[in-house]
């Protein structure tokens, strides 16, 4: 037999980690490392840049990498350094500090669910603005004392990093991330043995390990499945923030909702209030429905009363169209076992997400889906809540918008996180007042800044300005190095840097609302206004387009492309890869924050809010936060309203506004500048900006909205609702069944109003009456009288709503009446509405019932 050349088989490899070890007395760097505290306190930060400057930059201020990257030399070095040991030993004592205060048992817990959070860019879990606010907001409940818990996903690949080609065209890299270097650690069971939550799937299960970031005080929970106890077509569910086909969108809500229950049952953990940070959580909603009935031997509707009492959905989208929505096949695939556990029909359970339950070509919505088992519905700004209104109105039917419960809380930003350390040092520790942190909604606490020299003011802001414009050329090296570009050109580009300029920002998700092309509507007089050699003008572009939107890759494109045009060189600039570091850098580094969305898509936005705590002036759009947000002489301000039907027309104008804003007014003052070289009308605009409007848009009034609006209303009523046994659930529960049994039966007996055919007058008392069988309930329903109007736009509206008082009672059937005096003339269409009335309900929409009773006859 022929002896073969080789015979070698297929290596079976498997990873091993193997950790850097720290020394007894270092390893306190190691604690601190794995609590995102750092992230928001600058003597951390600072202490383990110093560890190694260069390592810490190299590995992009991750300190769990940065540790286990130190040479043994260093970690010598460091011991034998007393000056470098007391200051570890100074920060670590403010952190236990920090860290051993106990939770504030006297406001509602909270478990807060969202599909992305945004804590620094060393854990790529976020992809933009509902991340961030997601990361302030468990950065602020951390800071705030509160009792909450968060819970999300690790993703192995997350969102993407952005790269440009040659030509400008985006390209999308998703690099791995390694667990074992960021600052997380598995979760333990109770025996000690890494955590793994069994989430159901049609007739398997998928299993999800269980990683823990330390937010400060707060512990977020993270679900993986990507892992050797799934199959290759589950592993990837959690590989890609919000990438994949449908299906693999709905394993993801699937796994964050109904996982995310699962997960907290696990950890023996119960909260009040369980919070839904957009829909894609809202399955938790459901496993709660389920567990209910189970354990507790409830009916689906008394369930139901609990669900909803201790359940907020907050809504981050404007349009009907950036929800998510399932065809029933698909939905069925994995859901078609729920409607049994329920104990209600399959079309009663997939109706809860239609707002039409009968129409069977609806697709499900898990935006429906929570506003249907969540008492309480809030938008993230003024405007926000009034588009929601509108948005959600179809779901309660007999009410108009105005009327139902959708609320608002504006979003804020996390003050400590966002504003620059120079900025806090030198001007917030320095003039204003020392309780600031504590108080921070409390204008007083911010008039300080009044108080602060103009050259101190201008000073720092054109120091943070060197320091952004040092960050980008050195990104701009780096990737043109690592591109293989001809190195001639960067060299020529930043030659032409100018720190010195009046620099403008647009730096957010490059989506076609947010209308980043408006700049380039006139591309001469552009160039005029920044190759203007005594007043130079520099523009800052950033940010991200979804892989799948070709548009916002195509904007990106064109601003590169004239980026690159001899005139705009170094006076338009588009910085790659818009992430947490990158942000912070241009939140307090440019001189303007410009937004230009089209009215009104800007849910919030909150990088302006950002740039608001570091002395940077808005310019934008009056939408979303701004709208609120705009003081006279404190910003510059383009109208809430349109012009122009046409989006064109309206594109035009408003910028032909925007360069008159700029030659008129921002560039003149900028550059109205005394002998010291320093403009006081502009540092004037900065004091008022920092005086007036931030005080109301940080995280910390954020959380306390929450609280105040919701959080402590729903505890209360969950509390109420379950005591003795679920006793006023179960009573709520018979009385909407028994209502809902009768509504069609109910009916009018008789019907009086003495209002003239020919029309009433002003003044004048018109007296109104109806006789209703109620059908055996008692004193179960009440009536209303509502006139609208149609407004400017076209649409009714609500103008008046009389109720009708009760009077008299025989059996079953009750009397209503109201005198109405008209107050004002014109055209009104008037009907009268019946509705349910229970002291026990939160609002009407909590049980939709309505009925249109037609008015009189008008008397002859």
């Amino acid at each position: 037999m022929k002896i073969k050349a080789e015979c070698v088989n297929a290596p079976q490899w498997k990873t091993l980690t193997v950790k850097a070890t720290l020394p007894e007395e270092l390893k306190c760097l190691g604690e601190m490392a794995h609590n995102m505290w750092w992230v928001w306190n600058h003597e951390a930060r600072d202490l383990f840049r110093e560890l190694d400057t260069d390592l810490y930059h190299e590995t992009r201020h991750n300190p769990v990498m940065l540790l286990e990257r130190l040479t043994f030399a260093r970690k010598e070095e460091i011991l034998r350094d007393k000056a470098l040991m007391k200051r570890i030993n100074d920060v670590y004592a403010k952190f236990r500090a920090y860290m051993d205060v106990e939770p504030d048992r006297s406001r509602p817990s909270v478990a807060y669910f969202c599909m992305e959070y945004g804590l620094h860019s060393a854990l790529k879990i976020y992809s933009g603005g509902l991340g961030m606010l997601a990361g302030d907001y468990v950065k602020e409940a951390s800071d705030s004392n509160v009792d909450m818990c968060a819970v999300g996903f690790l993703y192995r690949f997350g969102y993407f990093t952005q790269s440009l080609s040659i030509d400008g065209q985006q390209i999308a890299n998703y690099e791995s991330q390694n667990f074992g270097s960021l600052p997380i650690e598995r979760q333990m069971d109770q025996d000690g043995n890494p955590l793994v939550v069994d989430v159901p799937y049609l007739n398997f299960h998928v299993h999800a390990y269980v990683w823990r970031v330390n937010v400060g005080r707060v512990k977020l929970y993270l679900l993986d499945t990507d892992n050797d106890m799934n199959s290759d077509f589950d592993k990837p569910i959690t590989h890609s923030l919000y990438g994949g086909d449908w299906e693999n969108r709905l394993k993801q809500e699937i796994l964050l909702g109904i996982g995310g229950m699962l997960l907290l049952k696990k950890l023996g953990i119960k909260k009040d209030v369980y919070h839904c940070n957009e829909g894609h959580a809202a399955l938790c909603n459901l496993q709660r429905l389920c567990d209910y009935i189970e354990e507790d031997g409830l009916t689906f509707n008394q369930a139901m009363e609990l669900v909803r009492a201790s359940s907020l959905y907050t809504v981050h989208t404007p349009v009907p169209a950036g929800h998510d929505y399932f065809d029933e096949g698909l939905f069925g695939k994995y859901m078609g076992g729920y409607a049994q556990k329920l104990g209600i029909t399959w079309d009663e359970f997939i109706g809860m997400g239609r707002t039409n339950p009968d129409d069977h070509n609806e697709r499900f919505c898990m935006s429906t889906f929570a506003c249907n088992t969540c008492q309480e519905v809030n938008g993230v700004s003024k405007l926000h809540g009034w588009v929601s209104q509108q948005m959600f109105a179809p779901i309660w039917n007999g009410y108009f918008p105005e009327e139902n419960h959708v609320g608002y809380v504006t979003n804020g930003v996390h003050l400590p996180t966002w504003v620059a350390t120079g900025w806090l040092t030198g001007i917030y520790e320095k003039y204003l007042d020392k309780d600031l942190m504590a108080d921070q909604s409390n204008e007083e606490r911010w008039k300080g800044i009044y108080d602060c020299p103009d050259e101190v003011l201008m000073k720092l802001r054109l120091q943070m300005k060197s320091n952004l414009f040092y960050y980008i050329e050195r990104q701009y090296r780096a990737t043109w190095l690592k591109n293989q570009n001809d190195p001639s050109r960067i060299t020529k580009l930043v030659e032409r840097f100018n720190p010195n300029a009046l620099v403008i920002g647009f730096c957010r998700r490059f989506a076609t609302y947010k209308r980043a092309h408006l700049l380039f509507t006139d591309l001469d007089r552009l160039s005029k206004i920044v190759n203007n050699p005594e007043h130079p003008v520099v523009f800052l572009f950033a940010g991200k387009a979804h892989p799948a939107d070709g548009a916002g890759q195509g904007l990106i494109k064109r601003i590169f492309e004239i980026s690159q045009r001899d005139e705009f060189q170094g006076k338009v600039i588009f910085v790659e890869d818009y992430d947490f570091l990158l942000a912070r850098r241009l939140v307090s580094g440019v001189d303007i924050w410009m937004n230009t969305p089209t009215r009104p898509m800007e849910a919030s936005g909150t990088s302006g809010e950002k740039a608001e705590m570091n002395g940077v002036v808005n310019l934008s759009v009056k939408d979303g936060w701004w709208l609120e947000g705009y003081r006279e002489g404190a910003g510059w301000a383009l109208t809430e309203k349109r012009t122009y039907q046409n989006q064109e027309y309206q594109d035009r104008l408003d910028a032909a506004t925007i360069y008159s804003l700029l030659e008129n007014e921002i560039i003149p003052l900028y550059y109205n500048k005394d002998k010291k070289g320093i403009s006081k009308g502009w540092c004037q605009v900065i004091k008022n900006s920092i005086a007036q409007i931030a005080p109301h848009y940080t995280m910390k009034r954020q959380l306390d909205d929450y609280y105040s609006k919701f959080y402590e209303r729903e505890a209360r009523r969950y509390k109420e609702l379950a005591k003795d046994g679920y006793r006023l659930a179960k009573e709520i529960a018979q009385w909407k069944e028994t209502v809902a049994e009768r509504w069609d039966s109910i009916s009018v007996v008789s019907s009086e109003w003495d209002f003239p055919l020919t029309g009433g007058e002003t003044n004048e008392k018109y007296h109104l009456k109806f006789v209703i069988d109620e059908q055996g309930l008692d004193d179960a329903v009440g009536l209303e009288m509502v006139d609208v109007r149609t407004d400017k736009n076209g649409e009714e509206r609500i103008f008046h709503v009389e109720p009708l008082k009760l009077t008299g009672r025989e059996g079953s059937r009750y009397t209503f009446e109201a005198t109405l005096t008209p107050m004002q003339f014109g055209l009104f269409k008037s009907a009268v509405r019946m509705y349910p009335k229970n002291e026990h309900l939160p609002h009407r929409q909590d049980f939709c019932y309505v009925k249109w009773i037609e008015l009189p006859e008008l008397k002859q």
